[in-house]
């Protein structure tokens, strides 16, 4: 009896250790797929500025976003959309992005928090560069199978005095 009870007990030792290993390669699989499809995002900007449709493929119809820029929520993929082709326009283009001290938590296998420290560079029509940097949140959720972007914080991130 006393072996039978130790035979179970290490049974369910492994199996727990099994299913938390399991978990851990699926938090990961997630954690690289988000962080892939902001760097795609950043490539397609990079590609070409001015298709926001491809920068925006991934983001959910009810999109929000806090950013630097606005005083106020925006509310709305069609409203970051209009934003971003507006943007477009301008003399500025992004010529590298990198993403610093990623970190996903991931929530039930259906809900990804991806908070890292934007890196980039712009150059005016002048040809000169100049720094880009923020402190981001983006929050993701699995809808159909698929994840999309359904929040984002973009917040400043001045430089150290």
């Amino acid at each position: 009896m006393k072996k039978m009870m130790l035979v179970l007990i290490a049974s369910a030792c492994c199996s727990a250790l099994a299913n938390r290993a399991s978990a851990q390669d699926a938090d990961k699989a997630i954690a690289d797929a988000v962080i892939a499809m902001v760097k795609a995002q950043w490539t397609a900007d990079i590609k070409d500025p001015t298709n926001t449709a491809a920068q925006s493929k991934d983001t959910s119809d009810d999109y929000t976003e806090f950013n630097a820029d606005y005083a106020t929520r925006i509310d709305g993929k069609a409203m970051s959309m209009r934003l971003a082709e507006a943007g477009a326009k301008g003399s500025e283009k992004r010529v590298a992005a990198e993403m610093g001290n990623p970190k996903v938590q991931v929530y039930n296998g259906d809900v990804a928090i991806l908070t890292y420290n934007y890196i980039g560079l712009t150059m005016g029509k002048d040809g000169k560069t100049e720094p880009g940097r923020a402190k981001s949140t983006r929050v993701f959720v699995k809808k159909d199978n698929n994840w999309v972007l359904v929040h984002a914080n973009f917040a400043s991130d001045p430089v150290p005095k």
